[in-house]
């Protein structure tokens, strides 16, 4: 009996952090450590231990949400307190977060153009609900994404398998119709688990070889 051919990816989701903006998330933590006055490794052990504290993984308390950004800022703030002894001044976090970032105007562009050519192109982040007005002043939603899958706002977060099953209901695309393209492993490994095709975003010009050889339109 003849094998069925896999049907061909119709449908683009690319994460927020990491790759529709710059710096890298990396570097966005490091910058904003050198503003509070604290080493990275400081503020990770205290989100570690907030989030250990409600049994999730690291940003998960924020993006799912089961706490305020005001109720996560004052427990990474104890948590720095006891464990590092050191204070400091949380307040205003997403504004601050977000400062000095600024759109991967490459990518980006790529994706505007497969826009134009009829490929669907959407938005999945693990979102923080008070970061959502932030990332739209970066990164202008209207006319790009054809639907935005947010954590905060499907209770389910990457690399669950929930958040690809909301992502397919809404859209009607088959799992294998589907790329993520995303700057972290382990969610492109929650993509591929679900049945969907995934590309690690280390660079845009690789990332968008890769993407251009799934689409069966082809390169831009």
């Amino acid at each position: 009996m003849p094998q069925l051919a896999e049907p061909p990816v119709r449908a683009v989701w690319t994460d927020y952090g990491g790759v529709l903006e710059v710096p890298s998330t990396k570097v966005t933590v490091a910058n904003f450590c050198a503003k509070i006055g604290i080493a990275p490794a400081q503020l990770l052990a205290a989100m570690t231990k907030v989030a250990d504290g409600h049994g999730v993984d690291l940003l998960a308390p924020l993006d799912t949400p089961l706490i305020t950004q005001e109720e996560w800022s004052e427990q990474v703030r104890a948590a720095l307190r006891a464990d590092e002894g050191v204070e400091v001044d949380l307040s205003d976090f997403p504004a601050r977060w977000f400062e000095g970032r600024s759109a991967n105007e490459p990518w980006i562009g790529h994706l505007r153009r497969l826009v134009t050519r009829g490929v669907f192109v959407g938005l999945m982040s693990n979102m923080v609900p008070a970061w959502d007005e932030h990332w739209r002043r970066v990164v202008e939603p209207e006319g790009l994404f054809a639907e935005l899958v947010m954590s905060f706002q499907v209770g389910s977060r990457k690399p669950e398998t929930g958040i690809f099953r909301v992502a397919e209901r809404r859209t009607g695309f088959l799992p294998r119709e589907c790329v993520l393209v995303d700057d972290i492993e382990k969610n492109c490994a929650g993509a591929r688990e679900a049945g969907w095709h995934a590309i690690h975003f280390t660079d845009p010009a690789k990332a968008i070889e890769e993407l251009d050889a799934l689409l069966a339109t082809g390169p831009a």
